[in-house]
């Protein structure tokens, strides 16, 4: 009666347990166990082969929760680095991508502005070598008007000597005859009248130029107040006369001829100052052009850079979005289990907990039933 009483008392226990442990867990698996426990057919050795088993059920579970919640969090971890990893991609890329297209702006102002000097300094040359070309001609003519006039004072010079002072006359050079005008003249035929020079007196000097200039000359002597009439003056010899005319085309000369050498100074000093600036001209065009092409270069490549970037940018802008799905997705996958992780953990240690205690409560139970019934067998026996 005793033994009926403790077997009793702990099956009442264990299913105190299993009833502790369903309420908080609401599986199925607990309450067939109650109700094998209830009943009256199934021994102890049932109920405790389906305790073994949902205990070993809850761990598989726990450990698939491990592993789950080890995925996932692994899962995040290098999702939402590799989101870091191109969300500083993309802004270094904005970064870069601003950084190329200032680039592009200053090359671009810089290389209009090579191009506007270059075509100026072209320009100059220009101008300068037109102005040049006029300089050199008005020198040139001027040193032919004044050689020209030279040429005349130096005629009328000599014909006022032949006057005033034959002895110092120079007569103009007889004709040198040609080989075959010699032996015409030895034959005693005549020449042929040779043609009459043309200019001043059958000089051949250009009047016209020559007249100016001597004309340019005398005006530039007659810049002081004007001599008063003439009068019948004192008596003057004919040398007297012929030394004040021949030094006045002395003079008139010698202006020519410091005419003619500042001419040719100044002429020399403007070629000079032209080479000098054409040389400066060259030297400069060729570094702007070689200056020119380098930015040019710098430009082509940096645009070439600038569409490779934005390139980049896309695809990373691309791989960007998937990544993010990808975590959305993660955490339609592991928020739930993430969040009720511990609780499930909880419950199901709780779980295991009351369902070993359960069972130790029937192991007992069904110990002492052995016991019992081995005593009734020896004591059966002794009566027999």
């Amino acid at each position: 009666m005793q033994v009926q009483v403790t077997v009793a008392s702990q099956k009442a226990r264990a299913l105190a347990l299993i009833h502790a442990a369903a309420k908080k867990s609401k599986r199925p698996e607990l309450d067939l166990i109650s109700l094998a426990l209830q009943g009256k057919t199934a021994g102890f050795e049932k109920v405790i082969t389906m305790v073994d088993e949902m205990v070993v059920n809850l761990k598989k579970e726990q450990e698939g929760d491990d592993s789950k919640k080890e995925y996932c969090d692994a899962q995040f971890d290098e999702s939402e680095d590799k989101q870091k990893q191109q969300e500083q991609s993309i802004a270094d890329s904005d970064k870069a991508i601003e950084q190329m297209e200032g680039l592009l702006e200053t090359l671009a102002a810089e290389i209009k502005a090579l191009q506007d000097g270059i075509k100026a300094l072209d320009k100059s040359v220009t101008e300068a070598t037109e102005q040049r070309k006029e300089e050199n001609e008005e020198f040139k003519a001027l040193i032919a008007a004044d050689s020209t006039a030279k040429e005349v004072l130096g005629w009328a010079k000599n014909r006022l000597t032949k006057f005033y002072n034959p002895s110092m006359y120079k007569a103009p050079p007889k004709r040198e005859l040609s080989e075959e005008e010699r032996i015409t003249v030895n034959m005693g035929g005549a020449l042929a009248p040779t043609p009459a020079p043309a200019g001043i007196a059958g000089t051949g000097i250009g009047a016209a130029a020559a007249l100016v200039q001597i004309r340019s000359h005398s005006e530039e002597q007659k810049a002081a107040p004007p001599p008063p009439p003439e009068t019948f003056g004192p008596y003057t010899k004919k040398g007297q006369e012929s030394d004040g005319v021949l030094a006045m085309i002395d003079l008139l000369v010698k202006d020519l001829d410091k005419e003619m050498q500042e001419a040719e100074v100044s002429e020399k000093d403007a070629q000079s100052d032209y080479e000098t600036m054409m040389e400066d001209a060259g030297n400069k065009r060729a570094a702007d052009s070689m200056l020119l092409t380098e930015k040019e270069g710098t430009k082509a490549d940096t645009e070439e850079a600038l569409e490779t970037e934005k390139g980049k940018k896309a695809e990373t802008s691309k791989e960007l979005m998937g990544t993010m799905k990808y975590i959305s997705g993660l955490h339609g996958e592991c928020d739930w289990l993430l969040k009720y992780f511990e609780a499930r953990k909880e419950a199901r240690t709780s779980e295991i907990d009351s369902l070993t205690n359960a069972k130790a409560v029937l192991s007992g139970a069904d110990f002492a039933l052995l016991q019992t019934s081995a005593r009734r067998g020896g004591f059966m026996a002794k009566r027999s």
